[in-house]
This record gives structure tokens, sequence and C-alpha cells, in this order.
């Protein structure tokens, strides 16, 4: 015997589910023959209760035309035969009319023992004509009608009639089940034509781009699962198309990422070994600043700061071929002299294309020191290259640098007086090996400036480019204190400065 402490299973329900197909196929078939049927289904009511409505008339007029008979008769009296062929013609029992308030009974035939049941033509409403029918069917053999109609052959207040339901019954039995055949045949015709139709213009596109997106899903190399675009103006028509271009960037994208993760499987062979040529490198210089020479002694910090930074760049490289940048250690860094040593390792001089730094020597920036002069470097190493590709340039390049504090960040600015960025490159500028506008290049330098810069909480963006130059903003946010105590005054944002 089981304790009673012990959790119990939960008891499986035994009802049945409703019976759904998953296709949308199958759906669509059954809910076509659903509402088909449930239009025919409407129809017969008002159709039966018009039939109805119409064999009752015909009996009211023909007792009225038989009426008439009376009228011609010696003191209006006609004898029991005649009485009985002109009931028998019209097909009803008994025929009275009411004129002037008074009540008269025109033809009379045997009385029945059973009262028959009233329907008034002059005032009927829509529930009792649509429900009358389903009596008439339903009430069993032997019964009579009694109707009540305005007359239109005589003047009258109203002509009242007792016929036998018999033949209305049969006849409206024969009348219903042609109606339900017609029914079917026409719902089957029109619901076939609708199912024929929504399978070819929506079901059977929806199938194609279902198995484009499962083929894709199971290898995107596969050529069969490239959707080729209809053409359609429609939403099937917009779903083709954005699903084409969404497969062209995912597999840019799955194709940047192999070549990055073969870039970082090879960087992690290498990095060893590189880190052992700057030890000893590290090595070397330290002999070197035991020489005692002045020029020697200038050069060595610069060499000691360059090799550090190698030596971290070393280390943190196989976080980046891991598609992941270390977490920034963001604090006030002197923007000034950031420019200067990113120059100097962009290669910017007075021979070349020289720096022009609109940056207060007091200015700071809040920001990790070793990323900030990556993403400074790259940003001026790029345009350095651009502007040293113009084979005929008549006025000297220039790199221009400049910082706007506004809504508690900093806006810092460089501007170019290159060629420009060429409008193809311009959508997939900061995409790996795919933005370089440099034959040869990679595309990384803007890739991880941009990353770099994201991971501080801001951004790097193409402010403006073309003939006369480009313009980059770096936003950082904070706002860092001068070096000389005072608070800087905040200032709208300035328009990028022009070269």
């Amino acid at each position: 015997m089981a304790d009673a402490s012990e959790p119990q299973a939960p008891e499986r329900r035994s009802g049945r589910r409703f019976f759904w197909p998953g296709g949308l196929s199958a759906r669509l078939l059954l809910l076509t023959a659903l509402f088909v049927v449930m239009a025919g289904l409407l129809i017969l009511p008002p159709a039966l209760a018009n039939f109805e409505e119409q064999w009752l008339l015909d009996r009211v007029r023909a007792a009225e035309l038989a009426s008439l008979a009376t009228e011609v008769a010696p003191d209006r009296v006609v004898s029991d035969q005649i009485t009985s062929q002109l009931l028998t013609g019209a097909g009803v029992e008994t025929v009275a009319i009411q004129s002037e308030g008074m009540r008269r009974l025109v033809l009379q035939g045997p009385r029945r023992a059973q009262a028959p049941y009233l329907v008034d033509l002059r005032h009927q409403a829509t529930t009792s004509w649509l429900t009358a029918p389903y009596q008439t069917l339903l009430g069993g053999p032997g019964r009579a009608v009694r109707v009540i109609a305005e007359p239109r052959f005589r003047k009258a207040d109203f002509i009242e009639v007792v016929a036998p339901d018999a033949d209305l019954r049969t006849r409206m039995t024969r009348y219903l089940w042609q109606l339900v055949i017609l029914t079917v045949l026409v719902a089957g015709g029109a619901g076939g034509l609708v199912y024929l139709s929504l399978n070819l213009f929506l079901v059977r596109p929806m199938q194609r781009i279902t198995r484009a997106m499962e083929r894709f899903r199971a290898d995107p190399d596969d050529p069969a699962s490239h959707l080729e675009p209809s053409g359609r103006r429609d939403e099937i028509g917009r779903a083709e198309a954005e699903l084409d271009r969404m497969q062209a960037d995912l597999r840019a994208a799955l194709n940047s990422r192999a070549r990055l993760a073969a870039l970082g499987e090879a960087v992690a062979k290498i990095n060893h070994d590189l880190r052992n040529m700057l030890t000893s490198a590290q090595m070397a210089s330290e002999r070197l600043a035991m020489v005692k020479d002045p020029q020697v002694a200038q050069a060595m910090p610069r060499l000691e700061r360059a090799l550090d930074r190698a030596v971290k760049l070393a280390s943190d490289v196989l976080a980046y071929g891991k598609t992941q940048e270390p977490a920034p250690e963001a604090r006030p860094v002197p923007l000034a002299a950031a420019v200067e040593a990113a120059a100097e390792e962009a290669r910017l001089g007075e021979d070349g294309v020289r720096l022009e730094s609109e940056v207060d020597p007091a200015d700071q920036v809040i920001a990790d020191p070793d990323q900030l002069h990556r993403i400074l470097a790259n940003l001026m190493r790029n345009a350095r290259q651009a502007i040293e590709q113009q084979a005929e340039r008549a006025t000297p390049g220039a790199v221009r640098v400049a910082l706007n504090v506004a809504e508690g960040a900093s806006l810092v600015i460089l501007a170019d007086n290159g060629p420009g960025v060429p409008e193809r490159a311009r959508e997939r500028l900061f995409q790996p090996f795919a933005g370089s506008t440099r034959q040869g290049g990679t595309g990384l330098g803007l890739a991880i400036a941009r990353e770099l810069a994201q991971g501080h909480g801001g951004d790097l963006s193409l402010a403006a480019t073309g003939p006369e130059g480009t313009v980059f903003e770096l936003r950082l946010p904070g706002e860092a204190p001068r070096l000389d105590k005072p608070r800087r005054k905040r200032v709208p944002k300035a328009p990028p400065p022009t070269i």
C-alpha cells in the first residue's frame, strides 16, 4: 500500500480533445466547408417561409374567386354539390368574409373535430414567419390551417379560409429537399472555388516561404534555401522580399563570424610567440634605459608605453576573437594628451597629414585610456590612409579634433578633408570585413572602434561625408571635470567642424 504522504501523480484527462488539423491547407478546407454549410442553413428558413406564405396566398385567392359564385346565384344560395365543387377546386374547406364588422360564412364544408392553427398574413412577425414552416412540417398528419388575409377581388375587412395542410406539407417537404440539394451543389461549387483561390494565392506562397525558412535554418549555405521573390505587391510579396533580405544579411553575418572565428583561432596560435617577443623587447628596453644618452632617455617613455599597450592588446585579442571586448575601466582622461598619443601612432605629422587639435589641454573625458587610444588611433589612421590614396591633391591633408559637452555627454568630433566615404560602403561601414573603403583593407578598424564606444555606453557614428571630407562623432557618456578645477560651462551641441 502506498504511503499517503507520497505525492500523487496528476490524473490524466480522459476527455477527447476537439480534432483540429495542423496544416494551414486542411484548416482552410475545414473552415470553408463549415462556413458554406452555415450560409446554407441561414438560407433555408426564409426560403421555406416564403414558399409557405405563397402557397397560403394561392389558397386564399382561389377561395376568394370561388366565393364570388355565391354573388350571382339566386338568392345568393348555392347547392351543396356546387359548394363541394367550389371548395375542392380552391383546395379549402371553409370560406368566410368579414365586411363592415359583420362576419359572414360564404362556403362551408364538413366541420373538423380538431381546431385548426391560425396564420394571419396581415400582421405576421418575423419570428413567427420564419418558424411557421417548421410547425407545418413537424405538426403531424390530419391538421388544418386557418388563414386570414386581406381580400383582393372584393371589398371587405378580411377573408378567412380553412384548408388542410397535408398538401402543403407534401409540397414543402419536396421543396425542402430540392432546396437542400441545390444549396449543397451551389455551396460546394462556391466553397471549392474559394478554397482553390485561397490555396493558390495564400496557402501555397506561405508553404513556399515556410520551406525556404526551414531549409535555411537547416543549412544557410544550401542554394535551395534561397527564396526568389515573386514580385507580388501584397503582403505575401513583402514577406518574400523581407525574407530574401534577411537571408542575405544573415549569410553576410555568418560569413563575418566565420572569418572572425578563423582570425581568433589564428591569433590564438601566435599569441604565445608574440608575447614572448614582446617580453624580449621589454627586456631590451630596460637595458636601453641604462644608457646615458639624452636622446635615448627622451624616447624611452614612449617606447615603454607602446610596449605595455602591445602586451595588453596581445592579452585581450583573444577576447575579441570570441566577439567580446573586455569591460572598460572608465575614469577621467585628459583628451588632448590622448589625441596627441593616438596621432603619433597613426603617423600624423607635419610632413604628411597633420593634426589640428582644438582640444583644450584642460579638457577631460570619462573613458578607458587604452580603449580610447584604440578608437582615436583607428579613426586617425583611416583618415590618413584615405587622404594618402588621393593621387592628385592640391591642399595638404589634415585631421581636426574638437570636443563639445552637452546634455551630460562628451562629443569628440574628428573631421578630415579626405575624399569622403563611397556611397556603396556607407551602409556596411561598421561591419567587420564589409565596410572597408581601401583596397586590401579588412574593415575591422571602424568595427572595433564602434564596439569599444558602445562598450562605454556611447556610440560612434558617421556624421557627414562628401567630396569635402568626412566627419565622425564619438559620444561618451558623462562629463569629466577640467584639470584646472572649475567646471566646464555647458554649451549647446555645435555643428561638426569643417576643413
